[in-house]
């Protein structure tokens, strides 16, 4: 392998820009990896975790554009290197050939659209906090997409907007749906009463579309950014969004999803308990249930559970129910996983999951933790351990491809297949891979034909462990709606038809792959 670069000195493009130009480079021929970033540091330090960091670009500036090949040999890193003008030139040409007027400043966008009451920001995270505080300066509420905004310019940020009756969802926002719009990575979900307050991307999106795919609907789903729950923000928008959604007369039940806050925070909330008369329920994952309960919340053990509660109290209905269903489901997969389980090979042991959705990752962690030890991850929680090496899998291994070491320089994983498929083939060929867990999910913002990118991945894993006389089971949840661009109906139609278990939520498709792996006997 052979690792080349070049810097394009005062040349800045988009994130969006360059995650396009990343892909056609990584599809050109003998490329095994590369990235198309601005000269940060944040995105230096991430090249270096990546691999991909040369000598030459430690002098690089903020303004300046790096690009870096990873390729088979010395003269395929130079063929990419001597196409990287003409990616460049096609992918900005395709930007712009849209009929729509592109402005360029704050001042241009407000004059075609003078009405606004909120912005969508996503430019370099050193320049998105000035951004920013520009538009709430203007009265605007803030969608903050970008991330790397430095923690004290997040804390003055919504210290600004609490005080001037504005809302800044982010940094690092991936959703929202605000009066029924979707924002960024969201899906087309049935309008409601239940709102949603949330500290996690994937994780709004999973509730959000249960609630909607179980014939109720969302008021509200207001991301805030995973920063907003940890003691140096204080929850600032965690908790001012409660109060909105508290007041909100088309609201009747609040949703809350995040990890666990921290204490000083968790402290916040339940002091809003105490003048909030509607149901709250709250999935912090991995929380202690009891002391929620105690603080006047509905606790959930899942998203998907918390999903089904949402739905039941909007409902006027019995929560008690859930349980019951919730015991049937679970002996519905227990009898699945002993089917699969009898057809391991002796050698199989291992569950490898590949997650695009970073809070998935997490609920697997937290769910499987009471099936299963020896859990290893690049985002570890709980009782699992840090992968030395997260391009390689140790015992059960479960992966957060959303992290910055793997997205530099390429789409986020939920646009990208290419580097997930790797993995599935890769997984294929261990022979203690005993399960592949994944997660795909649907809306706006997402890859717009998911089947064509992962079903070859998954027949070639089949065929691999096929010729050597093993079997594999794959595990699949799909996250997203009949009315989202993709839908979802088709996507899970079509992994069935190769054999994929698709199961209702990342919940039960974890639980699936845990049962497989406590029940086995091997041969």
């Amino acid at each position: 392998m052979n690792v080349k670069g070049i810097i394009k000195k005062g040349e800045y493009y988009d994130s969006v820009t360059l995650m396009m130009a990343a892909r056609k480079l990584n599809e050109l021929p003998g490329v095994l990896d590369s990235a198309v970033v601005m000269g940060t540091r944040e995105n230096r330090n991430i090249l270096a975790a990546s691999g991909l960091m040369l000598d030459i670009f430690e002098s690089a500036a903020d303004a300046d554009l790096i690009i870096a090949v990873k390729a088979e040999d010395e003269s395929r890193a130079d063929q990419a290197l001597a196409e990287v003008n003409t990616v460049l030139k096609s992918v900005r040409k395709h930007a712009d050939s849209g009929s729509a007027p592109l402005p360029r400043n704050m001042d241009s966008a407000l004059k075609i659209l003078p009405e606004a009451n909120i912005a969508l920001i996503s430019v370099a995270g050193r320049y998105a906090g000035d951004v920013a505080m520009n538009a709430l300066h203007r009265g605007l509420n803030v969608m903050l997409f970008s991330d790397n905004v430095p923690l004290e310019q997040e804390i003055a940020l919504k210290q600004y907007a609490v005080e001037h009756d504005l809302l800044v969802m982010g940094p690092d926002c991936g959703t929202a749906i605000i009066n029924g719009v979707p924002l960024a990575f969201a899906n087309v979900v049935k309008r409601g009463n239940i709102g949603i307050v949330a500290a996690a991307g994937t994780g709004l999106q999973e509730v959000s579309c249960l609630i909607s795919n179980a014939g109720a609907g969302i008021s509200q789903a207001i991301g805030t950014g995973g920063r907003d729950i940890k003691k140096e923000v204080g929850g600032l928008m965690f908790i001012e969004t409660l109060r909105r959604l508290a007041a909100d007369m088309q609201t009747k039940v609040i949703l809350l999803v995040s990890k666990p806050p921290h204490p000083s925070v968790l402290e916040k909330i339940t002091v809003e308990m105490r003048d909030i008369r509607k149901p709250v329920i709250a999935v912090f994952l991995g929380a202690d249930s009891t002391a929620l309960k105690k603080y006047g919340m509905i606790p959930a053990l899942s998203l998907a559970e918390a999903a089904s509660l949402a739905v039941s109290y909007s409902r006027g209905q019995d929560p008690k129910g859930i349980s019951d269903s919730l015991s049937q489901q679970k002996d519905k997969l227990v009898a699945t996983a002993r089917l699969e389980s009898d057809r391991l090979y002796s050698t199989q042991k291992y569950i490898r999951g590949l997650f695009s959705g970073g809070t998935f990752c997490y609920e697997a962690q937290v769910l499987l933790q009471e099936y299963i030890a020896d859990i290893y991850s690049n985002a570890p929680t709980g009782k699992s351990q840090k992968l030395k090496d997260s391009l390689h899998s140790e015992r059960h291994t479960l992966i957060d491809l959303g992290e910055d070491e793997f997205t530099v320089g390429r789409p986020h994983p939920m646009i990208d297949y290419s580097l997930r498929n790797k993995r599935i083939i890769e997984e294929a060929q261990n022979p203690e891979t005993a399960v592949i867990l994944l997660d795909i999910v649907l809306g706006f913002g997402s890859h717009p034909d998911p089947l064509s990118e992962i079903v070859p991945a998954i027949r070639r894993a089949q065929d691999i462990a096929a010729q050597n006389q093993r079997h594999l089971p794959v595990v699949c949840s799909v996250t997203g709606t009949d009315r989202d661009p993709q839908n979802r109906s088709t996507v899970v139609c079509g992994l069935r038809e190769i054999g994929v278990h698709v199961l209702e939520s990342n919940a039960a498709a974890c639980l699936l792959a845990g049962f497989i792996i406590s029940s086995r006997k091997p041969k």
